[in-house]
């Protein structure tokens, strides 16, 4: 067998049915293996970093690494950013990427790039692979990295050499990496500490994060919830680990979030924070709640996130799911009912004041509370970044699917290439995908890999000509001077979807969205829909 052979077959091993990815002649060997291959499909992308954003896409529905593959030198250092972003949002990936020649690395050859000195921030391990020997130990210790304790992306270089090199393949043992044990179970005298400050409280507060529904840890939230009726909030990334319709869930937190979200936060007497690391969207101001006599409980499995941005009284390092599980066990007695009723009652008073009044515009929230009302109970919906993320934050309606987006690295041009990854792994799902006509400029020339491959997506281009939430912050920073963010080059959006033969939708009046969302849901194939926002709107006034 072929070096490149060995590497098929050991992803063959762990389960592995696509990749995604740009051939270049570095990594052409492994293409060879793959062509060779009755399991894996090979999908070739437009761009190598949408490769690594539908690997993401994949990787998020399936909850298993997925693999995204590039070529030398310019093929790899365009993944870093996909790296980035599955760094920053803690999603398992696995990025081989061809190098050249054992012989010429360090002398600057044609297309010779030190990739995994330049992932390295990006990335939760790197190897370069010098012998093939060694390819069936790293492929397994790959995955095994990136599907245990905080997940992340890991990068295996493998030149081309290594690749043509003939090799007796001998399977992998067991995977034993020195100083790597994350920590799965919550130390047993923290687990009591928590129960005895939950039982002792009168208002307790948990606020989920993207790592609650990483470690499948939705439904124990939701019991231990219920159960206790603790109120719960969200970061943006924690959106989906409770349904909009249970009473205990009051929104997402954070600069964009909720009031009566936030005013919990600001009153709570208990704050529990599950898989979150409360970024400065969330928290903006963690000294204030350090400096109140609030006990603060951090649960997660990565030790370093726990206090890193907010100071820890309770510090519990496990797996989320599986700490749940061990708070399960314990029961105890607590009161919390004049604390719900007070936030029930903030939330019943809550009336968004903004109007809109904008003839032939759509009201984006408006849109957005209609189409996920409207898509499947279990359908996922991926937003993009910028003014498109914050509306559908603000007013997705979370049912029994999923809410994916870019948070930690905030990617513009996510979300249409997560979206084929997502369609690649979910044939029969319902999936839709919305962004901004900025954003999906990034990423536009995907629509050929959704044609070429057969994986239709359906998604929503909020319109407003602009680059929206930049022009937002310089509306309130630098008194409307608009530098650098009107797009004035916009496509004719209808003629770009006749030219990949995607259907097209337009929606220009309130009046006639309830039909057109219903018509656009119910289309055959791929389907994009442009609605015209006005383009001074703003997320907040």
């Amino acid at each position: 067998m072929t070096g490149a052979d060995v590497i098929v077959k050991c992803l063959e091993e762990q389960g592995v049915k696509v990749v995604f990815g740009y051939p270049g002649v570095a990594i052409c060997p492994f293409f060879e293996s793959v062509y060779n291959s009755k399991q894996i499909q090979g999908i070739l992308v437009r761009h190598e970093t949408n490769g690594g954003h539908m690997a993401s896409g994949y990787a998020r529905v399936t909850r298993k690494p997925a693999v995204c593959i590039t070529t030398s030198g310019p093929g790899a250092t365009n993944i870093i950013t996909a790296l980035g972003t599955a760094y920053a949002d803690s999603i398992p990936l696995i990025a081989i990427t061809g190098q050249v020649s054992s012989k010429l690395l360090g002398r600057d050859g044609f297309q010779e790039a030190d990739i995994t000195g330049a992932a390295e921030p990006f990335v939760k391990h790197s190897y370069v692979v010098r012998d093939p020997r060694d390819i069936p130990r790293v492929i397994k210790e790959a995955f095994h990295i990136a599907s245990t304790g905080r997940r992340g992306p890991v990068l295996i270089d493998v030149p081309v050499d290594v690749q043509q090199a003939e090799v007796k393949y001998e399977p992998a043992g067991e995977v034993n990496i020195r100083g790597y044990k994350p920590t799965l179970r919550g130390n047993n005298l923290q687990i009591r500490r928590v129960i005895e400050t939950l039982a002792s409280a009168k208002r307790p507060l948990i606020c989920v994060g993207g790592g609650t529904i990483l470690a499948e840890g939705e439904k124990v939230v939701q019991e231990f919830a219920d159960r206790h009726h603790i109120p719960v909030v969200s970061t943006m990334m924690g959106i989906g680990s409770m349904p909009n319709a249970d009473p205990m869930y009051l929104g997402m937190l954070g600069t964009n979030g909720k009031p009566y979200a936030n005013y919990a936060v600001a009153e709570c007497d208990v704050f529990m924070l599950i898989g979150a690391r409360v970024a400065d969207r969330a928290v903006v101001k963690p000294y204030k709640l350090e400096r109140r006599s609030t006990s603060i409980i951090h649960i997660d499995v990565d030790p370093a996130e726990i206090g890193k941005n907010l100071g820890t009284t309770i510090p519990l390092v496990g797996d989320i799911k599986v700490v749940l599980q061990q708070l399960l066990e314990h029961d105890f007695e607590s009161d919390y009912s004049e604390w719900n009723e007070e936030l029930a009652e903030r939330r019943a008073a809550y009336t968004d004041r903004r109007h809109y009044d904008h003839p032939h515009k759509i009201n984006p929230a408006r849109f957005i509370q209609t189409l996920s009302g409207k898509m499947d109970d279990d359908a996922i919906y991926l937003a993009d970044v910028g003014q498109n993320q914050l509306w559908s934050a603000d007013n997705y309606i979370m049912k029994n699917g999923r809410f994916l987006t870019t948070g930690g690295f905030g990617t513009m041009g996510y979300s249409l290439p997560a979206a084929i990854g997502a369609r690649a792994a979910l044939p029969d799902t319902q999936i839709v995908a919305v962004c901004g006509d900025g954003a999906f400029q990034m990423s536009m020339m995907e629509m050929a890999t959704m044609r070429q491959w057969n994986l239709p997506v359906k998604f929503v281009i909020l319109k407003n000509d602009y680059l929206g939430l930049v022009r937002e912050y310089q509306h309130h920073t630098y008194d409307d001077h608009y530098s650098v963010v009107k797009l004035d080059g916009n496509p004719d959006f209808e003629l770009l979807a006749q030219a990949y033969g995607v259907r097209y939708f337009h929606l220009c009046e309130d009046a006639e969205m309830e039909e057109t969302i219903d018509t656009f849901l119910a289309a055959e194939g791929s389907a994009m829909m442009v609605i015209e926002v006005d383009s001074y709107d703003l997320v907040k006034e």
